[in-house]
């Protein structure tokens, strides 16, 4: 009797021993995501994560790509966030590289290794593909059809004079994605060539946005006919009724959009059960919802996928082209971003006057050649074109330690700014002077 009762009490020990662990480790409390992800994209996660969930609540923090990371940063010594959320896959391998990250192994299936040329999960367990995306071009319908313009196919189509001042994108210093779309033109194009076809491009915006949710408002309300973007907003767009359609260019890329762990979770059960919810097919159909329309990690889930919906695992030609490598991309990221900003964000207005001037060469050249007004085009569009430093003096340690911080590297930066914008702002000029010389030449 004193044996199974001895017995008797163990296994209730026992039970409770088992049910306390379990009872830790169920997730419960709120989650803290960081994020770049506009609410068209939070909200339904969290509605379906707290729903799966119960006792579960997803506080979501927005910040650009940029700001997360250095927030991040900021806190690691009183970390009160459970994930970072973004597009940008060099982001999270600075926040990798600087121990900011947790590793973890997620307990989905029927994911695999890459999409296209590119991994969907860091090898280390840091963070996690749970959609993919492409860039390209987006426009407004009824917007080119009434202004008599050109469907685009390709990014040097934006440089056509037909596309001045109806063209629209965000600042990549702003925006995970635009970045990514610059950094892909250049590694498919090759430093210079890249350049020059951004600046080109440049030439014919209207505006750059500081927010990349603002290009795609802008085409969907008419207010500009075209617009840089990644590929889901263009389809969001179309699903909520918008008459806009987009282009993939045969220079674009397919890569993970991503999700991590921060070092020092405060909820890390909260953080992993998240991260396998989005990974879930359960989770992986979300983003199938009209407001988010991402394209699935989980090839299965494309069978339930509206028909027309492009599909990366059956598609071999999307992001064919580039071989996107993301050390090259972090490695040189602060640059490109200055080198953007000095270069077209500040000196917009200059490019602008140079690309017009140039247009109108052009068309007047159309009219009436002249071997010598088509030599000084042609030295405009150098001009344009020309670039304060190469692809290895924008990933070399002196510059790269210019953009990382500090009272001496922050002056460093600030000079390499200034004399970007001087190079550009003299360039310019020069360009439409040659540019002006060439069309009285023509005439």
């Amino acid at each position: 009797m004193l044996l199974s009762r001895r017995l008797a009490v163990g296994a209730a020990l026992a039970f409770a021993v088992l049910a306390g662990g379990a009872q830790a480790q169920a997730p419960s409390g709120k989650v803290t995501v960081i994020t770049s992800f506009s609410k068209d994209v939070t909200d339904p996660f969290k509605k379906a994560f707290e729903k799966a969930y119960p006792g579960t609540t997803l506080e979501v923090q927005n910040r650009n790509t940029n700001a997360a990371v250095k927030y991040i940063e900021e806190t690691k010594g009183n970390n009160q966030t459970d994930l970072m959320w973004a597009s940008a896959p060099d982001a999270f391998e600075v926040l990798k590289g600087k121990k900011l990250l947790q590793s973890f192994k997620p307990s989905a299936t029927g994911i695999p290794d890459k999409i296209g040329a590119f991994p969907i999960n860091d090898p280390d367990g840091a963070y996690f593909g749970f959609a993919a995306s492409g860039y390209g071009i987006m426009w407004n319908e009824r917007y080119v059809k009434g202004n008599k313009l050109p469907e685009p196919k390709e990014w040097q189509d934006l440089a056509k004079p037909a596309y001045f001042d109806h063209v629209s994108i965000a600042a990549p210093s702003r925006s995970g994605t635009t970045h990514l779309t610059i950094e892909t033109i250049l590694q498919g194009e090759g430093w210079a060539k890249g350049w020059r076809a951004i600046k080109e491009m440049g030439g014919n915006f209207r505006q750059v946005t500081e927010r990349s949710f603002g290009v795609p408002d802008a085409v969907n309300s008419g207010q500009v006919g075209y617009g840089v973007v990644i590929d889901f907003f263009a389809f969001s767009a179309q699903a909520s009724g918008f008459p806009v359609k987009f282009v993939y260019p045969t220079v674009t890329t397919i890569v993970p959009a991503n999700v991590a762990i921060v070092a020092n979770a405060p909820n890390r059960a909260g953080a992993e059960a998240f991260i396998n919810y989005l990974l879930s097919p359960q989770g992986q159909e979300v983003l199938l919802e009209p407001s988010i329309r991402r394209l699935p990690i989980n090839p299965a889930v494309y069978a339930k996928a509206p028909e027309g919906y492009p599909n990366p695992f059956k598609d071999a030609t999307l992001g064919a082209r580039v071989k996107f490598d993301v050390d090259v991309s972090e490695a040189r990221t602060a640059a490109v971003d200055a080198l953007f900003d000095q270069l077209v964000t500040f000196q917009l207005d200059g490019l602008k006057a140079a690309t017009k001037a140039i247009h109108e060469a052009d068309a007047a050249l159309a009219k009436k050649d002249n071997a010598q007004a088509r030599a000084l085009v042609s030295e405009a569009r150098d001009l344009i074109a020309a670039m304060p430093v190469t692809d290895a003096q924008a990933a070399s340690p002196e510059i790269r330690g210019a953009f990382t911080g500090g009272k001496e590297k922050g002056a460093r930066q600030a000079e390499l700014e200034q004399q970007w914008a001087a190079f550009a702002k003299e360039k310019y000029a020069q360009a439409k002077a040659k540019a002006e010389e060439a069309a009285k030449l023509a005439r």
